[in-house]
């Protein structure tokens, strides 16, 4: 061989190695940049499953008090409360009943 054939094939390996050395440093960006934001994801992962169980609990407390409302809007219909509001408000008494009053 040559000398200028061996300068040729040191340029050529040179040119090699140069070449996979700037591939190497793109891969590592590209693999830290992922690495950030898979980070990331997993922060705003975490926030939504916290917000998730705070919604299924308000979600729950919301059944449990529409079930409240329906229960008194029955009750309410009822000659019981009927009774009630006018023993209570209007100051009203059944027949025959004895009513006893304090006196200051």
């Amino acid at each position: 061989m040559g000398a200028s054939k061996k300068r040729a094939l040191r340029r050529r390996r040179r040119n090699n190695y140069l070449g996979m050395g700037v591939v190497a440093a793109v891969a590592l960006i590209l693999l830290g940049w992922m690495l950030m934001e898979s980070r990331d994801l997993s922060n705003r992962l975490a926030i939504n499953q916290a917000r998730v169980a705070e919604l299924e609990l308000s979600i729950e407390n919301e059944k449990a008090r529409t079930k409240e409302i329906d229960e008194l809007k029955e009750y309410m219909q009822t000659d019981e409360f009927a009774e009630e509001v006018a023993r209570e408000r209007l100051g009203l008494v059944k027949e025959n009943e004895i009513v006893f009053k304090e006196e200051n």
